[in-house]
């Protein structure tokens, strides 16, 4: 087989890059070791920075994004029990951010793929790709129990923190930087009303608490829990009775509860591999980076990726451009980085760390302070929270 771009994992990055190239006329070809449906029960972030949507738009799948996506115009920061309203269009001069399940990005440009007929090849084992070194980089694997072998043009890995791609690089090609955080997020799911309009972050002498939404009658809760927890010592019960005790009054009093649809414990890493282009060989999205979700940065900066990854393959083939191609990875990068900065510092001030010694946990108040005191300092989180230049 062959194909201009064989894009290799198709989660949202890849699908769509896959979508934003074949709009420009390019062909390409995803490889995804997963089922379809495996890939769909993925429940991940949901809060879309404009750019992104904007970009969804742009591969032309942005129609039920903007009818069911909901509208935030800020968020409210509930600390110790007081909350704090952080008014993102005042202070971004107009600029809000998009409440749409991951899941959800995935099945609108899952089904666009359909619709045109283009391959995706799932269930695919033993990927292996090779020569991306050289012009002529190619991709091995068994679909169905046969042996496939793969030409391209060029090779994108959007294959996740665990994929082929990057660790394909040889070790000494690469530099990688890791913060491994000494706590985890128990997320719970429910069929029941959000307890706010907004997203709630908030900072408890119990831990961290986030009150988030899918839609307006879905909800995602998660909790600050050590890294030695398990999600089977966490009934329903049990998490309801600990999120309540962590809430602000008035959000304890509007809590509704119910059966979860899934709960699980994630834990929390700052990841970066530099570079992030190899030859032939480009890494996007979790294959090259890992930021905690306490900033809502990690889908967003795979799509920022691929907005650069897609305008430098459509200026190759349009324009036989080396320049898009060859400041990938620099590009990509400047934005990453800025990105890690902003997830480590609100993850910082908003959980707690049982090594920190008193001085630091003064030092973590009086940041909130100054934060919560100077609109300086509030319009920084807000330009950062919905999305840097890209």
């Amino acid at each position: 087989m062959r194909t201009q771009v064989l894009i290799v994992g198709a989660g949202p990055s890849g699908l769509l890059l896959g979508q934003l190239l074949h709009r420009a006329g390019i062909d390409t070809l995803i490889l995804e070791r997963q089922s379809g449906e495996h890939v769909l029960t993925r429940i991940r972030a949901g809060v879309l920075e404009p750019g992104t949507a904007e970009l969804m738009d742009e591969a032309g799948v942005g129609a039920r994004l903007r009818a069911e996506g909901l509208v935030h115009d800020g968020f409210a920061l509930a600390i110790d029990g007081v909350r704090h309203r952080i008014d993102l269009r005042a202070l971004t001069g107009g600029r809000s951010v998009l409440v749409y399940g991951q899941t959800e990005v995935t099945r609108d440009l899952m089904s666009a793929r359909a619709e045109a007929g283009l391959p995706t090849l799932y269930d695919a084992a033993e990927v292996r790709i090779a020569d991306f070194d050289t012009e002529r980089p190619h991709a091995h694997c068994v679909v169905n129990g046969a042996a496939i072998r793969i030409d391209a043009d060029f090779i994108a890995g959007c294959d996740g923190f665990h994929g082929v791609c990057r660790a394909s690089v040889p070790a000494d090609a690469l530099r990688l930087f890791e913060k491994v955080y000494p706590f985890g997020w128990l997320g719970l799911l429910s069929d029941t009303p959000p307890v706010s309009d907004e997203l709630i972050y908030g900072r408890h002498p119990r831990g961290f608490t986030l009150c988030s939404m899918r839609s307006p009658t879905r909800s995602r809760y998660y909790l600050q829990v050590p890294l030695t927890e398990r999600v089977q010592h966490w009934s329903d019960d049990r998490f309801w009775a600990e999120l309540r005790r962590r809430l602000d009054p008035e959000a304890a009093d509007r809590l509704v509860t119910g059966p979860s649809l899934e709960k699980s414990i994630a834990p929390l890493r700052s990841f970066v591999a530099e570079p992030m282009r190899f030859g032939r060989l480009f890494l996007a999205g979790d294959a090259a980076h890992i930021v905690p979700p306490t900033g809502a940065k990690g889908l967003n900066l795979a799509a920022s990726d691929v907005r650069y990854l897609s305008q430098a393959l459509i200026e190759h083939y349009r324009e036989r451009s080396q320049a898009g191609i060859d400041h990938y990875s620099s590009r990509c990068l400047s934005r990453v980085w800025k990105a890690e900065r902003f997830s480590w510092w609100l993850t910082s001030l908003l959980h707690n760390v049982d090594q920190e010694p008193a001085f630091q946990a003064r030092l973590q108040q009086a940041e909130l302070d100054y934060v919560l005191g100077s609109e300086a300092a509030l319009r920084v989180l807000a330009e950062n929270y919905v999305g840097l230049p890209v």
